[in-house]
């Protein structure tokens, strides 16, 4: 048997205790968890250094990197993360909907665990933790399989969190692993139906995609981040400028960092220019339209594969418009119903904006950084679903429930 069906098969035998755990037993180890983190992150740090000096070996970016990177303040940022989730209300057994049918059967839905969640990342070592504080704060058991380049982190941190989950009601084996990091194992994980219940993945678009098209065990989508920012002709000049370089700079390694650029002809030629000095001064590489590369006098053609790209790095493409209908179609072709941003001070587009922008996240005046279970009140977050299911958007933890009916009667019988 190989590893993926066996600990599957453990997390699966976990099921029944899982779902009939209290909230205060769930609570109690998430923090034995979180300040395991804390005491453990010496070794977990040294852990993380395999990783990244494996990665700088391969040739990974510095952006990719920071990715990968744990330090005592993220490890810090990430036990506090559990400590949040237990103080959030538990979802399960919420009573959704009751009533009385007129033959006397009693009807109540109830919110209940989904049961096994595999889910599939690559290079953050943080969604080890967030990933598993989420499933079993719902009680869930988790089967995870990280990427190849967090590999050592990743076990590292799986093995401080199960000697916590030892000293808890939770059994370990509800948190599991996956070592083994060739691509047969994920293909594996696909399609284990009967052991897994739902898959999750989380990464980039080809990651998706293999998983969204090969799947047989029911997926839950999360999308690439091909986010924009479209600064109105009536935008805050000053706004407009702190809104595009947070949204590019302050960590372009993650899916809600902005990738297209996209400004009102009118406000370009008044304001563009000292955006685009302030992004390059970061760092940023800018890829523009033929009217964008005139105005700043310099700079890379951008192409409809770099409209379609999505970076993760400090690079930014450009592009003028004569107008918000003309922003609209450039998101709607090459946006990924992630996160989208209008800087404008006319409510008319403003809303015009909110009501037209099919995406999980849609913004007025704010950075599209803010994509974030933590920002939403949600303690971490499973991914950003970009799908049209129950779950779109930040997922918390009402995201990593199902429902059952609870039927209660005095002999009824159908005739």
């Amino acid at each position: 048997m190989s590893e993926v069906q066996q600990k599957a098969g453990r997390a699966k035998l976990t099921t029944a205790l899982m779902g009939s755990l209290t909230t205060e037993q769930k609570n109690e180890a998430l923090l034995l968890m979180a300040d395991a983190l804390v005491q453990e992150q010496q070794s977990i740090i040294t852990a993380n250094e395999e990783d990244l000096e494996r990665g700088r070996r391969n040739g990974t970016s510095e952006s990719l990197l920071d990715r990968l990177r744990l330090n005592e303040q993220r490890i810090a940022s990430i036990a506090d993360g559990l400590r949040e989730i237990a103080l959030l209300p538990d979802p399960i057994g919420t009573v959704l909907d009751q009533f009385e049918r007129p033959n006397g059967l009693h009807m109540t839905k109830v919110q209940v665990p989904l049961g096994v969640i595999g889910i599939i990342y690559e290079a953050r070592p943080n969604v080890t933790v967030d990933a598993a504080g989420l499933c079993l704060k719902t009680g869930n058991a988790v089967v995870l399989r990280g990427g190849s380049s967090a590999i050592s982190s990743n076990r590292r941190i799986v093995e401080v969190l199960h000697s916590a989950l030892d000293r808890s009601a939770i059994p370990a084996d509800a948190l599991q692993l996956i070592e083994d990091t060739d691509r047969a194992s994920v293909d594996e994980m696909l399609k284990l139906n009967g052991l897994l219940d739902v898959i999750i993945p989380r990464g980039g678009a080809s990651l998706i995609q293999n998983v969204v098209q090969n799947a047989t065990v029911p997926v839950i989508e999360t999308g690439a981040g091909i986010c924009h920012t479209y600064l109105d002709e009536s935008a805050q000049p000053q706004m407009a400028s702190d809104i595009a370089f947070n949204a590019k700079v302050q960590r372009p390694s993650v899916c809600n960092s902005m990738e297209t650029l996209l400004v009102h002809r009118a406000f370009a030629k008044e304001h563009l220019p000292h955006i685009a000095s302030r992004l390059q001064e970061a760092g940023v590489e800018l890829r523009g339209c033929a009217a964008t590369l005139q105005l700043l006098g310099s700079g890379i053609e951008a192409t409809d594969e770099d409209y379609a790209t999505e970076y993760n790095d400090y690079i930014l493409n450009v592009r003028i418009v004569d107008h918000l209908d003309e922003a609209l179609a450039h998101i709607a072709r090459f946006g990924t119903m992630h996160s989208e941003c209008i800087v404008t001070e006319d409510s008319g587009n403003a809303n015009y904006f909110l009501q037209q922008i099919d995406a999980a996240a849609v913004y007025h005046n704010a950075s599209t950084r803010f994509t974030d279970g933590f920002e939403f009140g949600y303690g971490a977050e499973i991914g950003i679903s970009t799908q049209k299911l129950h779950a779109r958007g930040p997922m918390g933890l009402p995201a990593l429930t199902s429902s059952k009916f609870l039927i209660r009667g005095n002999g009824q019988i159908r005739g």
